[in-house]
């Protein structure tokens, strides 16, 4: 007999529990609540917490997110899944997407209760994602909108603001590429192989195909070689006669003679030249030997091997020059008006940072030396004696004293809303109280110049599609502020961050070996370079001709050439993203409005005298 429980959501989890086993027609499914992201692994599903107060909203969400993992757990089969599934990764986003919504077409069908519910966790979702607020296609997310396209044709409900909005943005586009295909939605729905292959045919439609990979369907070499071999089996006099043939062509009986000498001289000629050559080659004066040009510089230090298919079309450009003043002005005043409220929390934080910059700028001494600054409090033995050893003082040097700070950030899609606001913000208002404590401070950000590939895609897809071409996008890196820049001169440029379609998608890697070349250019002494980003390289284009790890691999080269140069301190600071895996010294936060105090909890504990208090803040194990 169960114990009982004073939490009143109990029995509302225990009751959504046994429903959702019901509908995923699986008696021994282990349903459990929990804050990590919902989701389902064999028979373990997690559904997102429900607190004491049973808000509507998280009844609504845990409902919602119940039903479609039930029904994606009924309707769907794995094994049929990935035998189907593109590698390219656009073209896989969209296949999960559309398999998703077929899972949830079906349950309408079977359970029309379960399409209200689901309203629910799509309308949290495109929420999250800041959805309604898009205004232009090339922001939002194709693959999002094809899911929601398909799940509106398959049921033909409307589906909430945001995701409505996303689709609404996509829906010409894809009717027009993909009409016909999409008329047969409804015959294919119950049979899953079936709707795979409609799905890689609309992937093909909307101009992806590319990314599709082997057809699936197609038999396999290892079959049609053992095809032939069967066919050599059955004909070997036919085999046996093709050798044969080949044989008599080596030495042909109806050759003459003569043409068989006229054929060995020529091949002595040829044999003297080329000996000749040889000798001219090597009785050349060193001074006057023909030199190759000398090869290109490879594009990454870290990496020789890392390469991108054009760099032409790639730009490094100032804000400034990225919109007009006016825009700038106006994007600026609607960046304050976003974080009134938050700016005078960050205004607190900054205000403790140079407080404790300038505790440290307090002057202290070294005594009891040969030479400096006589000590005045030495004085009298000094004039008794002149020849007094140790009677002079120096000052000591602050660490933070001829110091640049490099603020990194992440200014892809996914940083879009409150993310790139907040980073926008703390960027902000840290470089005006650095540059009061006499510290230099840049501000940099990276994206790239267009979605899924630019003109280097262009001119890829012109020239044949050449195997493994590298990165395949225009990056656009982007000054903000300059080292040597007053803070009030470039103050409007962190509103370009505010300007719709600037964010896009985030090679990493590059990006922070640009950064680090700038900083190995300052002539300061101490070089501190802080990125700030909310998740791993991705650049679709480029992932879905090269291997899966190819960015990543690249970022990872170069974190660890910085670190082992030592030439500047690298840290870096994940929004919702785990960047401990990549960065030696790193802090992940979990809501963007840590931010702040993240940032300057990380610089002051550069900053800190106490080995023990940066090896706390940085999470160095042991203190050096």
């Amino acid at each position: 007999m169960s114990k009982p429980t004073d939490n009143p959501a109990d029995p509302f989890k225990k009751a959504l529990a046994e429903a959702t086993k019901v509908m995923a027609d699986d008696p021994d499914l282990a349903v459990s609540y929990s804050v990590d992201p919902a989701g389902i692994s064999g028979d373990a599903m997690r559904l997102p917490q429900v607190s004491r107060r049973m808000t509507r909203d998280e009844v609504l969400l845990a409902r919602g997110t119940a039903d479609a993992l039930a029904l994606r757990h009924k309707f769907h089969d794995d094994a049929t899944h990935a035998k189907f599934a593109p590698p390219g990764d656009m073209a896989r986003d969209i296949y999960e997407a559309m398999e998703t919504a077929r899972c949830e077409a079906m349950g309408a069908r079977e359970m029309p209760g379960t399409s209200g519910n689901i309203d629910a966790k799509i309308a949290d979702e495109a929420r999250r994602r800041g959805y309604e607020q898009i205004t232009d296609s090339a922001d939002a997310p194709l693959a999002a909108a094809a899911g929601y396209l398909t799940r509106h044709l398959a049921t033909g409900r409307d589906l909430p603001p945001g995701a409505d909005n996303i689709m609404r943005l996509w829906q010409g586009f894809i009717e027009e590429q993909a009409g016909g295909t999409l008329e047969n939605l409804h015959e294919k729905l119950s049979d899953q192989a079936e709707f795979a292959r409609f799905a890689r045919q609309v992937i093909t439609d909307l101009g992806y195909g590319d990314q599709l990979g082997d057809d699936p369907d197609a038999p396999d070499d290892d079959e049609d070689d053992q095809d032939d071999e069967a066919q050599e089996e059955e004909n070997p006099e036919d085999a046996g006669q093709e050798e044969s043939e080949d044989q008599s062509g080596e030495a042909d009986p109806d050759q003459t003679q003569d043409d068989q000498q006229d054929a060995s001289e020529a091949q002595v000629s040829m044999d003297e030249m080329a000996e000749d050559e040889m000798g001219d080659e090597a009785e050349m004066p060193d001074g006057e030997a023909p030199l190759d040009p000398p090869p290109p510089p490879p594009l990454s230090d870290a990496d020789p091997d890392y390469r991108a298919y054009e760099t032409n079309f790639d730009e490094e450009i100032a804000a400034e020059d990225l919109a007009e003043p006016a825009e700038l002005e106006r994007l600026r005043s609607y960046l304050d008006q976003q974080l009134d409220s938050l700016k005078g929390a960050v205004g607190r934080l900054a205000n403790k940072l140079q407080r404790r910059l300038q505790a440290q700028q307090n002057r202290s001494w070294e005594f009891d030396r040969e030479e400096g600054i006589l000590d005045a409090g030495r004085l009298a033995r000094v004039v008794a004696n002149p020849t007094t050893p140790l009677s002079f003082k120096v000052e000591k040097d602050t660490e933070f004293r001829d110091t640049v700070v490099t603020l990194l950030l992440d200014n892809s899609g996914s940083m879009r809303g409150r993310p790139i606001s907040i980073a926008a913000i703390c960027a902000d208002v840290l470089a005006r109280t650095l540059e009061r404590c006499d510290v230099k401070v840049e501000i940099l950000g990276f994206t790239t110049r267009a979605w899924k590939g630019g003109q280097s895609r262009e001119r890829w897809l012109g020239e044949g599609r050449p195997a493994q071409p590298g990165r395949l996008n225009d990056l656009r890196h982007i000054i903000y502020k300059g080292a040597d820049a007053p803070w009030r001169r470039v103050r409007p440029n962190l509103g370009l961050m505010m300007k719709e379609g600037l964010l896009k998608e985030n090679i990493d890697g590059e990006a922070l070996e640009w950064a680090h070349r700038r900083m190995l250019m300052r002539p300061e002494a101490r070089r501190i370079l802080m990125v700030i980003s909310d998740g791993a390289p991705v650049d679709d284009s480029t992932l879905s001709v090269n291997p899966a790890n190819y960015l990543e691999k690249h970022l990872r080269d170069v974190i660890a050439m910085i670190e082992r140069k030592k030439i500047v301190e690298l840290l870096a600071i994940g929004i919702g993203h785990d960047v401990t895996r990549y960065y030696d010294r790193a802090v992940t936060i979990t809501d963007v409005e840590q931010l702040a105090g993240a940032m300057t909890e990380q610089l002051a504990a550069l900053f800190d005298t106490d080995a023990r208090a940066r090896a706390r803040f940085l999470g160095i194990k042991k203190a050096s």
